[in-house]
């Protein structure tokens, strides 16, 4: 028996989705998404929050893995690290990460996927799932606060389920907020532009608001007090940390805040400053009960999106089985399969071809 792995490098991702098309790629993610995260107390899944490393030498960063398992579809682990000095620094992506795909039958390696569009691809398709339950279904104005790489497919996936008529955007750095229009016009609509001191008269104009921020720990909230309109949906993207922040705590304390993943929310999310009793339901409950939630859509409501590893299977299956029908990839046999399974060593073939020559030394070095 053979077992092979399709490694999809960045290049292949990326022919994967021009060939099926941006907006297809999305609407089919947003859509599995939905039906995997409906379903899931029918099926037998394990997803504990991730872990890993966070640290300020040499710069401030985290590396972390996220496995999440299904009993009949896989077991999923993405490593990803987020060094948001890599732009600047590097010209490198601030999250970057790769995922790996595993039959649960075997523990074979199904797949070796680059994670960094498809991290960006499944945040933004989360984002359009929870606030097609909880946004205001005529909203038509959005608002992006941060205008790195996650709010270009946060824009896209709004746009795809909301009847978005403009787009509201400010960014703490100029060079990135000047070159915000040209990163979002594939989307179709008109993108504006707002200072500094424009941004409290931005953020009330807002019926859907993506925060997609990179501020330090300890340095937030990064949204200013405003006024916002008493429908206002807000999908919370940047906080992915202890102590980093981008919503007040007032604001969320007047909001039906749902988390990601309730758990990982409270030590690293926005819930991080409530008390549980003041946490709504998490993305499970609110898409398996979604008709209950609906009376919120004309409240203020914020999804609290930490990132969670079922999407991260959800999006690398579907990259996969998208990239079986494109043809593309490399099919590799990375796993070690003997001829004889109980001998590691038959895959040298020959043992006696392996041994030192007639009359060959091999020294042997002993310590005291």
């Amino acid at each position: 028996m053979t077992l092979n792995s399709l490694l999809l490098n960045a290049k292949d991702v990326a022919t994967v989705v021009e060939r099926i098309g941006r907006d297809s790629v999305m609407d089919g993610l947003i859509d599995r998404l939905t039906r995997t995260i409906r379903g899931l107390h029918s099926q037998k899944f394990q997803a504990p929050e991730r872990a890993g490393f966070s640290y300020e030498e040499p710069e401030w960063g985290l590396l972390e893995w996220m496995p999440a398992y299904f009993q009949n579809d896989g077991t999923t682990v993405k490593l990803v690290g987020y060094h948001p000095g890599n732009p600047e620094a590097r010209n490198l992506p601030s999250v970057l990460s790769t995922i790996c795909v595993f039959d649960t039958s075997s523990g074979g390696l199904k797949g070796l996927v680059d994670g960094t569009l498809l991290t960006a691809l499944r945040t933004g398709a989360a984002s359009a799932v929870a606030s097609r339950v909880l946004g205001h279904p005529d909203s038509t104005t959005l608002g992006i606060f941060g205008c790195g790489a996650q709010s270009v497919t946060q824009a896209q996936a709004l746009s795809r389920v909301f009847p978005i008529e403009r787009i509201l955007a400010y960014d703490i750095d100029p060079h990135t907020a000047a070159t915000a229009s040209e990163r979002l016009s594939f989307i179709g609509r008109p993108v504006e532009l707002f200072s500094t001191a424009e941004r409290e008269r931005m953020l009330e104009r807002c019926d859907i608001l993506c925060t997609c921020t990179s501020a330090e720990p300890g340095t937030g909230p990064v949204l200013p007090e405003f006024d916002p309109r008493d429908h206002l949906h807000i999908n919370a993207v940047g906080s992915d940390f202890a102590e980093k922040l981008e919503v007040p705590v007032d604001l969320l304390r007047k909001s039906l805040v749902c988390p990601d993943f309730r758990g990982q929310a409270m030590v690293e999310g926005e819930c991080q400053q409530l008390s549980e009793e003041e946490i709504g339901p998490d993305f499970c409950e609110l898409l398996e009960n979604e008709e209950r939630y609906h009376s919120h859509r004309s409240s203020l409501t914020v999804f609290d999106s930490t990132g969670w590893a079922v999407e991260d299977h959800v999006a690398a299956s579907f990259i996969l089985e998208l990239a079986r029908e494109c043809g593309v990839g490399q099919d590799v046999s990375l796993d070690n399969i003997a001829p004889d399974p109980k001998d590691p060593y038959s895959m040298l073939g020959n043992p006696t071809a392996a041994s030192p020559a007639s009359g060959s030394r091999v020294a042997v070095v002993t310590t005291s």
